[in-house]
């Protein structure tokens, strides 16, 4: 019988500085500098010339940009003549580096359970950046995992991403893990092409249309030794709360953008991604998860500025139309009309 994730009542957790939009937990990269180090070359310099603060890398809490950090694995593959950088740090950390999320999963019934824990709450204690998703056969089934944040495909994050999730699926499963094979959206030249699969004991594609590791769908329902029903579900309650705060923040941060937009003219998903430091589709994504569309959201932020603008101003109709991008007052009268129950006309007799 599988635990249900609960939320604890009366349960509350103190405030917690959460990874921003576009931004990646500093533990993440744990044991970057000690391999950088013991490879010959200076962690302090590595940093800083990527202009990234050493002092970040003091503690797993910080958090520093997804493109800085991206940037940060290439750069060391290049000045340190290693092309499996990423795969030579993961090689260096284990599954912890998820953080609660890793907690959450160890404590949960069965390997199912597990993989949910890290799917939903990864965003959370990592990077909002950061997503997976179980994809279920009858007879195999994959874990994968996404890096593309607008920045086009860099190799190191995704070897960085592969041999983590491996060693998380080994931790999970204690009869010996084994892939069927993995899938990788980037190129692999073929000498490391081979070395990879060497390690990881099974056959590795490269361009595939998605980062993935598969196994045998019945693992995913054994046990876990780790299991945990009280830890279970209290850190369900707390992560729950975390996450829906997280939420919360990010649709408030995208109203932000789109009203800033609007009275630039420049009003767009695409121009609200990259002010938000985050690619078109995974914002879309999580706009979707949360039930939310980015034209509704600009709808009702246009209806706002409407409102304010029929009180506060002596524009025309014609020029508040303009200012809010619709084609033509008649298309801004239908949908104010639609919104308030009034046209934008009466709105503003009734009002002042």
């Amino acid at each position: 019988m599988e635990l249900q994730r609960t939320s604890v009542p009366g349960l509350s957790i103190p405030p917690v500085n959460l990874p921003p939009q576009g931004h990646i937990r500093t533990g993440y990269l744990r044991g970057l500098t000690g391999l950088v180090r013991a490879m010959g070359d200076d962690p302090r310099s590595v940093l800083e010339h990527q202009d990234i603060d050493p002092r970040t890398f003091d503690d797993p809490d910080q958090d520093i940009e997804c493109i800085a950090a991206v940037n940060l694995l290439e750069y060391c593959a290049s000045r340190l003549h290693d092309p499996l950088f990423g795969l030579h740090l993961a090689e260096q950390q284990d599954p912890e580096v998820y953080g609660c999320a890793m907690v959450f999963a160890r404590s949960a019934p069965n390997v199912r359970e597990a993989l949910r824990c890290l799917i939903d709450y990864v965003q959370v204690s990592v990077s909002p950046e950061c997503e997976m998703d179980l994809v279920c056969g009858r007879d195999v089934s994959e874990l994968r995992w996404r890096t593309h944040i607008g920045l086009g495909e860099r190799e190191q994050v995704n070897y960085h991403g592969m041999l983590l999730i491996l060693k998380t699926l080994q931790m999970l499963d204690r009869q010996e893990f084994r892939p069927s094979y993995t899938n990788l959206t980037c190129r692999v030249e073929r000498s490391a092409l081979q070395r990879m699969q060497e390690r990881l004991g099974c056959k590795v594609h490269a361009r595939a249309d998605n980062n993935a590791i598969a196994f045998s769908t019945e693992l995913l329902d054994r046990p876990i030794a780790s299991s945990n029903r009280m830890l279970f579900t209290l850190l369900g309650g707390c992560l729950d709360q975390l996450r829906n705060a997280s939420r919360a923040g990010f649709v408030e941060q995208v109203e932000s953008c789109v009203r800033r937009a609007l009275s630039t003219g420049q009003c767009s998903v695409d121009n609200c991604a990259g002010q938000l430091g985050t690619s078109t589709r995974t914002l879309q994504k999580r706009l979707t998860r949360l039930g939310v569309k980015f034209s509704d959201i600009v709808q009702a932020e246009r209806i706002k500025l409407a409102k304010q603008a029929l009180l506060w101003s002596d524009c025309s109709l014609d020029e508040i139309a303009f200012q809010l991008g619709y084609s033509e007052q008649t298309s801004f009268g239908r949908a104010f009309k639609r919104a308030t129950g009034k046209t934008p006309k009466s709105f503003r007799m009734s009002e002042r």
